[in-house]
C-alpha cells in the first residue's frame, strides 16, 4: 500500500515526495527525490526511509523544532582552504554533535 502524503519543489526539475509505503513487507514513511527530466523521470536514490516503529521518535524531533530555529541569522563567511577547521574545532564549534537519543 502507497499512499502519497504530499511534496515541497527543491527546484524545476526536482520534488521531495513524502509518502507512507510498505517496502519489503515492512510499513513506513519514506522521504524522497523525485526527478522529472528528458534523461530520466522517478525516483533517485537519494532519500531516507523511518520505519513505523521509529516515527514516534521522528515525530518528537520534527515537532521539536521551531519556526524561529529556522530563520537564518548573520552567516560567517566560508573559510579558504588554507583556513580549514580540524576536527576539535569542529566539534566544540558545532554543537549537535552529540545529539539526544530520542
Amino acid at each position: 500500500m502507497e499512499k502519497d502524503i504530499g511534496k515541497i519543489n527543491k527546484n524545476e526539475t526536482s520534488d521531495i515526495i513524502i509518502r507512507l509505503d510498505d517496502f519489503g513487507g515492512k510499513r513506513g514513511l519514506t522521504i524522497r527525490e523525485f526527478v522529472t527530466s528528458d534523461r530520466y523521470t522517478g525516483f533517485t536514490k537519494s532519500g531516507v526511509r523511518i520505519m513505523a516503529e521509529d516515527f514516534p521518535k521522528f515525530k518528537q524531533m520534527i515537532n521539536s523544532i521551531s519556526e524561529k530555529d529556522l530563520v537564518e541569522e548573520n552567516k560567517e563567511e566560508p573559510k579558504s582552504d588554507n583556513e580549514q577547521e580540524t576536527l576539535d574545532e569542529i566539534r566544540t564549534e558545532r554543537p549537535g554533535r552529540d545529539l539526544p537519543d530520542y
